[in-house]
Formats: C-alpha cells, sequence, structure tokens
C-alpha cells in the first residue's frame, strides 16, 4: 500500500468527489442535450466541479492558489441564470449552505497566477467525451518552483474494457513525485495498485493513443510519425488525458500532440498536461516535447517554452523523438 503525503491524499480525494458529481450532472442532463447539440451540461459540470474543488482547497489549504480555466463573471451577469441556477444546485448536493455568491467566489479562486506553488486543475478534460458518454476526465495537479509534485486523475467512464490492465467501475490515479503511480476503482471499494508503463521495446509494435477531436493536433504528421516507427496497430482512440492514465498502465505505449498546420503555434494549456504527465513519469514513462526537451511549468498558464508533446513507455522515447525527426525531414 502507498503512503501519500496529506496533500497528494487531499488531491485524490478532491478529484474523485468531483468526478462523482460531473458523473451524476453528465447521467442527469447530457443524454438529450447531446443530441441537440447543446453544450450547457458540460458548462454546469465545470463550474461546478471547479466550485467544489475550490471550496475544499480553500478549507484545507488555504494559502495554496488555484489555476483553473473557468471565471464566474458569465453566471453573475444574469446573462446565463438557468445555467447559474444548476450549478449552484448542484454544488448544493455537496455544500448545502452555499450561497450563489459562495459557489461564484469559489470559482473565481481558479483566476491565481501559475508562479511559485499553486494547484493547476481542469474540471473537465474532454468535453466532446463528456457529452457523448465517452472518455473524460477530473485532473488535479500541485506545482511547486515549476515541479509537478503531485498528479491526480479521476476518470469515470474508465473500465476494463478500455484500459487492460486496470479494471473496476471508473478509476482513479494518483501520482506523487518520487513515490510511483498508483490507482484504486473510482465507484466502487478497492485498495491502490500500481501502475507501471508497457515494457514494449519494438517500435513495430507501439500503439498509439489517438484523439476523437483533432483540432489541436497534426493527424498527418502524427501518421507519419507511427510509419517511421514502423507500427501499423491499430491505435487506441479516446479523448481527454485518460490516455496518460492508459499510458500508465501498460494500455498503450505513444501518445503525440503535434500542433496543426493551421495553428502551427498552437502551445499547450498547463491544466492539459501537468497531473497526466507526472502519472506517466511516475508510472516508469517519460514525458517531453517534441524536441526532447522536460515540459516547462515555469512560464505561466501555457507551456510557452515547449512546443507538442511526446509521451511514451520510456523504452521506446528515443525512436519516437527519432521518428518524428525522419517525418519532418521527409
Amino acid at each position: 500500500m502507498p503512503s501519500f503525503s496529506p496533500l497528494a491524499a487531499f488531491a485524490e480525494e478532491a478529484v474523485s468527489t468531483a468526478a462523482r458529481l460531473v458523473r451524476r450532472i453528465r447521467d442527469d442532463l447530457a443524454a438529450e442535450a447531446f443530441s441537440k447539440q447543446d453544450r450547457s451540461p458540460v458548462t454546469v459540470a465545470d463550474f461546478a466541479a471547479q466550485a467544489v474543488i475550490a471550496a475544499m482547497l480553500a478549507e484545507r489549504f488555504p494559502q495554496d492558489k488555484l489555476v483553473a480555466e473557468e471565471r464566474a463573471h458569465a453566471l453573475r451577469s444574469g446573462e446565463h441564470a438557468d445555467v447559474a441556477a444548476k450549478v449552484v444546485d448542484y454544488v448544493r448536493t455537496i455544500r448545502p449552505e452555499a450561497t450563489p455568491e459562495d459557489v461564484f467566489g469559489w470559482i473565481d479562486r481558479g483566476a491565481a497566477d501559475a508562479h511559485g506553488r499553486y494547484w493547476v486543475l481542469d474540471p473537465i478534460d474532454g468535453t466532446k467525451g463528456f457529452l457523448r458518454g465517452g472518455q473524460y476526465a477530473v485532473a488535479l495537479a500541485l506545482i511547486e518552483g515549476g515541479e509537478v509534485l503531485i498528479g491526480a486523475l479521476a476518470c469515470p467512464e474508465l473500465e476494463e474494457s478500455v484500459r487492460q490492465a486496470v479494471g473496476g467501475a471508473g478509476t482513479v490515479a494518483l501520482a506523487e513525485r518520487g513515490r510511483g503511480a498508483w490507482w484504486k476503482p473510482l465507484f466502487a471499494a478497492g485498495d491502490w495498485q500500481r501502475l507501471r508503463v508497457s515494457p514494449q521495446e519494438d517500435p513495430t509494435q507501439a500503439r498509439l493513443l489517438r484523439s476523437y477531436e483533432s483540432a489541436h493536433t497534426n493527424a498527418a504528421a502524427i501518421d507519419a510519425v507511427m510509419h517511421a516507427l514502423g507500427s501499423h496497430s491499430e491505435p487506441v482512440r479516446m479523448d481527454s488525458q485518460v490516455k496518460y492514465a492508459v499510458l500508465a498502465a501498460g494500455g498503450a505505449e505513444v501518445y503525440l500532440r503535434i500542433p496543426p498546420p493551421t495553428n502551427p503555434e498552437y502551445r499547450e494549456k498547463i491544466w492539459d498536461q501537468a497531473a497526466g504527465a507526472l502519472v506517466v513519469q511516475e508510472a516508469g514513462g517519460e514525458v517531453t516535447d517534441l524536441a526532447g526537451k522536460p515540459l516547462d511549468f515555469t512560464a505561466g498558464r501555457i507551456l510557452a517554452n515547449n512546443r507538442g508533446l511526446v509521451a511514451t513507455n520510456g523504452k521506446l522515447h528515443a525512436a519516437v523523438l527519432a521518428a518524428l525527426k525522419a517525418a519532418s525531414a521527409g
């Protein structure tokens, strides 16, 4: 059994609490909305999850900052009164005493600057997956001095059928620097078990984790890299940072983010990478940018000093970087 610090235990409790809430919101609201192309359920879930985690952080570690994407000004304005009311109602299922101003104030804690020591949150990573009933995650990480110390991913839809190395009704993954990466069921009782990346060393057998959503990556370039590796394995398709959990569990060997040709200067946001990257690293994998440089979390809310992302099981990292170089040269 792992011996987690109080900070890591808090991170797991926070993402698990929020993930159970957003799963409830999805069950209540999203199925009908998806058929109508209505994104309000994910908006409600985003705000509610951020409010709940921010409230927990304010109680447990009030001196710590929170960096997150959402702001409450649209809820306060009255322009989206129906969404605001639903957010408050769902938060009250966990915090019955919360007033609307409490909820909006918790959400706005996420406006802190991304320097020094801070928590970084993506309340729902994988909005398309959330709406369609696919994969999504609640992702929380603690960063201090540019180093990710704790990473937690709660993945409500991740079960054995998706990740062969891990089962259970939903999964929560937790990593603490120097203490390994671990998983346990999210909705059922179960003990922590160690996460370990795939031992695969043959590039031709590499399995690629691939998003359904391609707006922020270059699908053709990724195909060229896998061709350069000599791999013809069927890609494992899913949304969100859940891909990091699958990589850490040995369910695939390669995950790539290459800026799209329509936006070659695109840079990743820190909340999309911090938690998952540490989970993979502590499971024995490697995470860099496309040039092989470590991810630099000292530049604010985006990874301004990195272009793209390469995450692997470690044993194939050099081969993937070489394939990237060969593909770009060709």
